[in-house]
């Protein structure tokens, strides 16, 4: 593969993984996009945290 098949490679993996038109979610406002993604990612991290706490509390 040339130098011109590299090209032509990265040239159509910009439009197929950059393309933000088949994404799930709306990414037109930035600020509820930071908000949902904190939410989505908090809920991740705190889930442990939270399954602990209630064990603990157990009876």
């Amino acid at each position: 593969m040339g130098l011109k098949g590299i090209n032509t490679l990265f040239a159509k993996a910009k439009t197929v993984f950059f393309s933000l038109q088949n994404l799930p979610f709306s990414v037109d406002n930035k600020w509820k996009l930071l908000a949902m993604m904190c939410v989505f990612f908090g809920s991740g991290f705190g889930a442990p945290f939270f399954i602990v706490r209630h064990q603990l509390l157990k009876k």
